[in-house]
Formats: structure tokens, sequence, C-alpha cells
């Protein structure tokens, strides 16, 4: 069975640090798009950050210069390093994956991520 599970969250205040982690069982991060979303209270789910196999990465504009995600194949893991938070930045965060042909006009388009974890919470207070 393919499984995303994501961790890391938790409640920090305003300025602090997260590292989001999402591990896969029974799929290979190695040659797949793989990206990182939210959906805060009331709002739809929007992507964060995005990585491609050859390692080009893609950003939200509101989390650009604070927000870093990583691989690492071996460990079939992806990270999500969140500095400088805000309390905008509360919500649940998931991790995706393509499974098939990525869209090739936009790494954060949603309806290309066919593989989706459970979520894990963040919550900043300011």
């Amino acid at each position: 069975e393919v499984q995303l599970v994501e961790s890391g969250g938790g409640s920090v205040q305003a300025g602090g640090s997260l590292r989001l982690s999402c591990t896969a069982s029974g799929y290979s991060y190695s040659n797949n798009r793989l990206g990182w979303f939210r959906q805060g209270p009331g709002k739809e789910r929007e992507g964060v950050a995005s990585i491609d196999p050859n390692g080009a990465t893609t950003y939200a504009d509101s989390v650009k210069g604070r927000f870093t995600i990583s691989k690492d194949n071996a460990k079939n893991t992806l990270y999500l390093q969140m500095n400088a938070l805000k309390p905008e930045d509360t919500a649940m965060y998931y991790c995706a994956a393509v499974r098939g042909v990525p869209d090739p006009f936009s790494t954060l388009s949603r309806r290309q991520y066919n593989l989706w974890g459970q979520g894990t919470q963040v919550t900043v207070s300011s």
C-alpha cells in the first residue's frame, strides 16, 4: 500500500521555526514531482512549495525566502523547513506527490497531485 505520512507540525510563536517531514512507503520519491500544500480555516487548499526530480524548486509568493523544500531520496523523505513563521501560516499542511505526467506549466497546480498524506497541523500564535 502506498502511503505518505507527515510529521513535525505543532504550535509555535510568530517568528519561530518548524520542520515538517513526509515519509513515503511503497513509493519512490526519486523520479516524481513532490509538493507541500496547506489549508487554513475556511480557505481552499493552496500550493506552498514543490520540488522536481532534478531538484528544481518552486515557492508560493507568500512563503518565498522563509520556507525551504528539500528531499532525501535515500530516506524517501520530503521536508519543509519553515522559518520566520507568521500567524497567517496557520493551516493543516499536506505533502503530495505526482504519479504520472506532471503539469508542464504549473508545478503547484493541485490537480496533478494524486497521492496525498493525511496532514499535520501548524499553528502560529502572535
